[in-house]
């Protein structure tokens, strides 16, 4: 038995291998991460000192949107002042077209004025020329009637008397008033008593409507 154990071979056991350390691969990426948050800052912090750079200076302790200290607010952009331009081009239009037609409408009503005022002048010649008219004929009338009184005057009573007798009383009375009295009183003489009764009240009646002195 020994010697069987003798040709057997003795295991040598060997040191369990250790496992290799990967905190260098950790640190590598950590670092890897750090440089390039480092350059990333680096490239922010550029473009905005680029941008500081380009645009103009603002005022201590104010930025465009927030409003001056003045109360006033920072100027309105193109696309704010365009509509309000548009609006106010619009309503001058607007104006305008107003103006226009209050124009136009004074112009007519100057017209219409100095039409009025031509017919005016018309119609005041027209009515001086009837009055002159109306006056010469009145006179013509009047001329008319004195010349037939004379000759109802200048006939024979009894004639005159037919004639009268046939005229209508007011007709009549009118000529009869205007003869001289003996002539009247002949022809007068001459008539119906009704028909010279009648005449006489509107002889009577003229005469009493008459100033007196």
């Amino acid at each position: 038995m020994k010697k069987a154990e003798a040709n057997t071979p003795v295991q040598v056991q060997r040191p369990a291998r250790k496992p290799k350390k990967r905190g260098k691969g950790v640190l590598a990426v950590i670092g890897g991460l750090l440089v390039a948050s480092a350059v990333a800052r680096v490239g922010i912090h550029a473009s905005s000192a680029v941008a500081l750079e380009t645009s103009p200076p603002a005022e201590a302790g104010q930025t465009s949107d927030q409003p001056q200290e003045d109360g006033s607010t920072a100027p309105p952009k193109d696309g704010e002042i365009s509509p309000l331009l548009k609006a106010l081009k619009d309503r001058e239009d607007r104006i305008k077209e107003r103006e226009a037609a209050i124009a136009s409408r004074m112009q007519a009503l100057a017209v219409a004025e100095q039409e009025i005022e031509r017919r005016l002048v018309a119609m005041e010649e027209a009515e001086k020329k009837l009055r002159a008219t109306l006056t010469i004929a009145k006179t013509a009338a009047q001329e008319d009637v004195d010349r037939l009184t004379e000759v109802y005057a200048s006939m024979k009573p009894k004639q005159a008397a037919a004639l009268f007798e046939e005229m209508d009383p007011e007709f009549a009375a009118g000529f009869l008033g205007q003869m001289r009295p003996d002539a009247a009183a002949a022809i007068m003489a001459g008539l119906n008593p009704q028909t010279a009764y009648t005449i006489s009240v509107m002889l009577a009646g003229r005469n009493a409507g008459a100033p007196r002195e």
